[in-house]
């Protein structure tokens, strides 16, 4: 006996398109670029998204007294207190890094951030009073986390999640995309990317490096993120001093390094970057390999007037 088979023509796969959105959250213009079937599921992922990022924003803000990471500086001094899972992953990391680069990246920077801030503001440079002051009241060592539990061992403390909250925020927001059943998709903000699967019919997403000769990386399933005065700086007396503050002198740095950073997350990235332009070329690249990480160096070849 015989027997004929017959089997019918393959279903197409369905065509994925290509959406783009943008919202400000975290200080900055966030992007999401996705693919999907059809714009309603796009607009999900896009709004799961963007939520994330807000409610992260809620948490780490410095500039909002009510946010959780505030709060939590003023009540942590006198008992410990129980902190939201995502504070207490990324204050975790914060303090394992500013551990493993010997302070060159710290999340209590805050009362240096703000000084240089107001030198942003008013183009004059911190006294050196007012530098020592806040540098007092810095120091990683101060803070500790016993499960979900943060203390703060000294007074006038002020955490400053900066160097970091928006790699994790991209990593967080990428996650919330797939888990609506979106599997290619890139979120940016502020230097940061997080990369899921790559667009249709090719091999990554294609990220250039600002500054470097040469053609863009090619990416997909990763983190990638860059720190330099690029965009944040002043210029004082002929100076220019970078928005990233070395922790160890309280100083806005004036070394013209650019890091970008290529891991597999942006908890890693973000705070990676920041910490290889304090420590310089070659202490930031011995962290790098230390870390397990891609590094990508370029010393900006023109200044960029403030804006």
């Amino acid at each position: 006996m015989s027997y004929a088979l017959h089997f019918g023509a393959r279903e197409p796969e369905p065509v994925e398109r290509r959406f783009e959105y943008s919202r400000v959250s975290m200080g900055v213009r966030v992007n999401v670029t996705l693919y999907a079937q059809d714009e309603a599921l796009a607009e999900r992922a896009a709004v799961a998204a963007f939520e994330r990022f807000d409610a992260l924003e809620a948490i780490f803000s410095d500039y909002r007294p009510d946010s959780e990471a505030m709060k939590l500086c003023d009540r942590a001094i006198e008992a410990p207190v129980a902190a939201s899972e995502d504070l207490v992953r990324v204050l975790r990391r914060s303090l394992e890094l500013a551990k493993r680069s010997d302070g060159a990246f710290d999340p209590t920077v805050g009362p240096l951030v703000r000084l240089w801030r107001e030198a942003r503001k008013t183009g004059r440079l911190p006294g050196a009073a007012a530098i020592e002051a806040a540098r007092a009241q810095t120091g990683w060592q101060y803070v500790r986390v016993d499960g979900n539990r943060v203390s703060i061992a000294k007074r006038g403390l002020r955490l400053d999640f900066g160097g970091v909250a928006k790699g994790d925020a991209c990593d967080q927001a990428l996650a919330a995309i797939t888990e609506r059943g979106v599997r290619r998709a890139m979120v940016e903000a502020g230097g940061d990317i997080a990369l899921s699967d790559p667009p249709p019919g090719t091999k990554g997403w294609r990220i250039a490096i600002l500054g470097r000769d040469g053609p863009p990386e090619v990416l997909a399933n990763t983190a990638i993120s860059t720190s330099g005065d690029a965009a944040q700086f002043v210029e004082i007396d002929g100076v220019r001093y970078s928005h990233i503050v070395d922790p160890r002198t309280g100083i806005g740095m004036t070394n013209r390094l650019q890091a970008t950073v290529i891991a597999p997350r942006g908890l890693t990235t973000d705070p990676l970057a920041t910490a290889v332009c304090v420590l310089g070329e070659e202490a930031g690249s011995a962290l790098a390999r230390r870390e397990g990480v891609r590094l990508i160096l370029v010393r900006p070849k023109t200044t960029v007037k403030n804006r």
